[in-house]
């Protein structure tokens, strides 16, 4: 998620703090059966047919790539959280992209060192947005159905949509605008485990398609390493 400028920011938060490969630039994933649990989440919680909805957890570490395909940029991702908070880090200085993004005590940051076309490289700051704001947007998302991602290893995943639309009006013919969207692929044996997603919608404003993948090749639970960057403001007391 390249939350970039505060309406960027804004828009990406209120999505999922989250999140990263349009769907060509991807091994395509394919509906299929769920795979026999071994103890771990199952659907009973909600319904027969619905597994639990993706949650961020506390604690956890992963790396992967961030891919912006339009652009054809690919660039190596690292995603990491340490009691609630969160950093997400794409690219670096060798790289064409190089941004972070951080749910860091109760803010939402968002810096962006590298982005083509882009001179802009202040670090806002958006205060009242922690995890358990993202993990109750999460609880909204839809679900899609139960897919293979078709890399080494496969990846047996639960396919889930959320988003924020504006205005909120009634079923009806309305006008409707997608502010912020994406899909959200965790392991079905635990929602807590992420391995793709694709955002877009006004988060990706840089981007000229509006669209962003990341894919974790490895996601771990433990603790990983937060570092706010010395140019973004440090959180109210």
């Amino acid at each position: 998620m390249n939350w970039t400028r505060s309406h960027r920011a804004a828009a990406s938060g209120a999505l999922a703090g989250l999140i990263a490969m349009v769907p060509a630039a991807l091994p395509p994933a394919y509906a299929a059966a769920p795979r026999p649990s071994g103890g771990a989440a199952t659907a009973k919680e909600t319904g027969p047919r619905t597994p639990p909805p993706p949650q961020l957890p506390r604690d956890f570490h992963g790396k992967g790539k961030w891919i912006v395909r339009d652009l054809g940029i690919t660039v190596p991702f690292t995603w990491a959280g340490r009691n609630g908070n969160s950093q997400m880090i794409a690219g670096g200085p060798r790289y064409p992209i190089w941004f972070t993004n951080l749910i860091y005590k109760n803010s939402l940051y968002t810096l962006t060192y590298k982005w083509p076309g882009l001179s802009d490289h202040r670090c806002s700051r958006i205060p009242g947005f922690d995890l358990g704001l993202l993990n109750r947007k999460l609880r909204t998302a839809r679900f899609v159905g139960r897919e293979i991602l078709q890399r080494e290893p496969r990846r047996y995943v639960n396919h889930w949509r959320v988003g924020v639309v504006a205005p909120q009006l009634p079923p009806g013919k309305y006008p409707r605008f997608p502010i912020a969207l994406g899909d959200v692929y965790v392991d079905q044996r635990d929602p807590t485990t992420f391995w793709q997603v694709l955002q877009f919608g006004l988060q990706n404003l840089y981007d000229p398609e509006l669209d962003e993948w990341l894919v974790m090749s490895t996601f771990e639970h433990g603790p990983g390493r937060i570092a706010l960057p010395r140019r973004c403001p440090p959180p109210a007391p």
